[in-house]
């Protein structure tokens, strides 16, 4: 018995689908001609006799020895072709790298090589169902086994530095870095690795995106390969169907892959945003905004809050902005501004005001809000609509009742 390393396979599957085009081809030419032989010798006969002849040229066509053999042959070529396609991905993975400054790593072009490069040549092939079994056996494959390569990674969590657990308080670092103290020494082991984990969560959410994008081209580009195709006079109605409903399966893996993407966006929003975010907020708590005029000017002077918070936040996001590609940051960023609107409606009710506390706030909210929409393409001022209205009615130097009524269903609803 002889053994073929899938490598080997490569030249074996490129003969077996020109022999699949070739043949085809031939029959293709063979029903040509009889067809016109038919147009001349069935020009008198009834409409019943031509769909006859016509039935019967179908039948020996496709049940002749050269289609009988041929689909057998086709049979063996589409397991080769599967067996090498998932060797291929599976060396892939196993050899992905990450150069440092790259957003994604390198198994993700390596991998859509390898599916295009089979669908490819399974359509080569002429043969409908040959080209039908690949697109199935290509979207099976990134739907389980590459999906949840990138699962496994996004699963892994995106980790809290040695610096995060001392601000958080965590007992584990503290032990960190009297050990270290101990030794004359930092060990920076730790933050390395850290460092190494965030950078692979970091390129994983990137993988995620880039293959829900590089799915819907592959599909695009299936679509103008199969009307070409059916252009040429291969297949009819039937074949079209198939075709259509193996691209609508593809459309569907692309969305798991997004699903996927906002998973691991909310694990990175929950894990790595959010934690650093709200102890930023409730320092808001401990600034006093029942002020008289001498504090507000003194405000005015030294703000007491949100310019530091601002810089908090820019440190915070361009770790991530270099990490990530541009629509996963502007998606991560409206988590954020979402977070924060939310998280400081929730102070700004436990809060107490005075005149100027109210005008101190409106300046504050003013001035977060210009700084996030600089960060971000998407509008966010709907996000900040209730705190904007809170600030409004801070503002006010009399309410009256149906006023403040009013604004009341507003901010409840």
């Amino acid at each position: 018995m002889i053994f073929l390393c899938y490598r080997d396979l490569d030249p074996i599957l490129a003969e077996v689908t020109l022999m699949s085009a070739r043949t085809e081809l031939y029959l293709r030419f063979i029903k040509r001609r009889i067809t016109s032989d038919f147009e001349v010798g069935d020009s008198m006969a009834s409409e019943e006799i031509k769909q006859e002849h016509q039935q019967n040229l179908d039948k020996l066509l496709k049940h002749c020895l050269l289609s009988r053999s041929m689909q057998e042959l086709i049979g063996y070529y589409i397991t080769m072709e599967e067996y090498y396609m998932r060797e291929s991905v599976n060396k892939a993975v196993a050899m992905d790298t990450c150069e440092r400054g790259q957003l994604i790593s390198s198994m993700v072009d390596d991998v859509f090589y390898i599916v295009k490069k089979c669908i490819g040549r399974a359509l080569s092939s002429s043969s409908i169902d040959c080209l039908c079994a690949m697109i199935n056996l290509s979207t099976t494959m990134m739907e389980s086994d590459f999906r949840e390569v990138l699962c496994n990674k996004l699963r892994m969590g995106f980790p809290a530095t040695t610096l995060q657990d001392i601000q958080r308080g965590v007992t584990s670092a503290v032990s960190i870095v009297h050990s270290s103290l101990q030794q004359g020494k930092f060990d920076t082991k730790g933050i390395e690795s850290n460092d190494e984990a965030k950078m692979s969560f970091l390129v994983s959410l990137n993988n995620v995106e880039v293959c829900s994008e590089n799915i819907m081209t592959l599909k695009k580009n299936l679509e103008n390969d199969c009307r070409k195709l059916f252009s040429q006079d291969f297949g009819g109605d039937q074949a079209k169907a198939k075709i259509d409903s193996c691209l609508s399966d593809m459309a569907s893996v692309s969305n798991k892959f997004r699903d996927l993407l906002q998973e691991g966006l909310g694990e990175l929003n929950s894990t790595a945003v959010k934690p650093q975010v709200k102890p930023w907020i409730n320092v808001f708590l401990s600034v006093s905004h029942n002020i008289e005029e001498e504090e507000f000017n003194d405000y005015e002077a030294n703000d007491p809050w949100v310019q530091q918070f601002i810089v908090n936040l820019e440190q915070l996001m361009a770790e991530f902005k270099a990490g990530l590609s541009s629509i996963i940051y502007e998606n991560l960023t409206s988590l954020l501004t979402s977070l924060i609107a939310l998280e400081l409606e929730k102070v700004v009710l436990k809060s107490t005001f005075s005149r100027l506390g109210g005008l101190q706030f409106d300046k504050e909210l003013r001035s977060l809000i210009a700084y996030l929409t600089t960060v971000t393409t998407w509008t966010i001022r709907d996000k900040f609509a209730r705190l904007s209205q809170m600030a409004t009615i801070l503002n006010l130097e009399r309410v009256s009742c149906q006023y403040a009524f009013e604004h009341y269903i507003i901010l409840v609803f």
